[in-house]
């Protein structure tokens, strides 16, 4: 049986691309950057990209809402709303730092099926619809089978956030019982652990449009993503990824 979200998705990946397009176009560049309500950073990049995404999904499919992180809610009629996170990553990416990217996840009904990343400056794209796999360009990928903590690369977005959270003894319970840590922030951590390069990936100080296309990646790939306790809301700012087997592990601290 043929997955019906599967044309838009595929139509999407398309979008995505050329929306990142226009960013790298401009990527270090002398642009000029505004500070928003929240302080954080946005440029001509950003809202180019975004509206990119919003002009051709709207034509291909019209009656989808939509929800960006510079343009906002729109309602739709459909039952499909996309989520849009223009570019993720807007600090390193206004600083000439490569890992960045341009994320587009897919909703229906109220529930997350497809999710698309891509990161131009690095050449690669990442997809997953439900039912149809996980790939890194056009690769298949799956997350490890390492078993515990102790044999697992365990990836972090900012210290900061974590001191934040209030959950800094957990955190570092992890870190001192994992085998390696490394501080890839923003949507790479979570695409490092989705093709295997890792075992797990915390976050914290997230939107929905930071979160939407990751965890059908992740899924996809036979991982698993959720909030600190367990449960799962795109609305939550707490998240944590991993390659399932060690998420109990990782729940057990973060709770904590």
């Amino acid at each position: 049986m043929s997955n019906p979200h599967l044309s838009r998705h595929k139509s999407a990946i398309g979008f995505a691309q050329k929306a990142a397009a226009s960013a790298m176009a401009l990527f270090d560049t002398d642009l000029q950057i505004e500070i928003k309500e929240d302080q954080s950073p946005v440029t001509i990049a950003d809202k180019q990209a975004e509206a990119i995404l919003r002009d051709n999904l709207s034509t291909a499919f019209p009656g989808d809402g939509f929800l960006g992180e510079e343009y906002g809610d729109q309602k739709g009629t459909t039952g499909y709303r996309w989520i849009i996170d223009p570019i993720d990553g807007t600090k390193n990416y206004i600083r000439g730092i490569p890992i960045w990217g341009t994320l587009l996840g897919l909703e229906f009904e109220g529930d997350l099926i497809g999710g698309i990343v891509v990161a131009p400056a690095l050449g690669q794209t990442w997809h997953g619809l439900r039912g149809e796999g996980a790939y890194r360009n056009d690769k298949r990928i799956h997350v490890t089978d390492a078993p515990t903590l102790k044999q697992s690369h365990l990836f972090y977005s900012s210290l900061t956030w974590i001191q934040k959270s209030g959950r800094t003894k957990g955190f570092l319970d992890l870190i001192d019982n994992s085998e390696r840590q490394r501080g890839f922030g923003d949507f790479y951590g979570f695409m490092l652990v989705a093709q295997g390069a890792g075992e797990a990936m915390i976050d914290h100080g997230l939107h929905a449009w930071d979160v939407a296309a990751l965890k059908p990646i992740l899924d996809e790939a036979g991982g698993m993503l959720t909030n600190w306790d367990g449960n799962f809301s795109v609305d939550r700012s707490d998240v944590v990824g991993s390659n399932r087997l060690i998420h109990p592990r990782l729940l057990e601290s973060l709770r904590a």
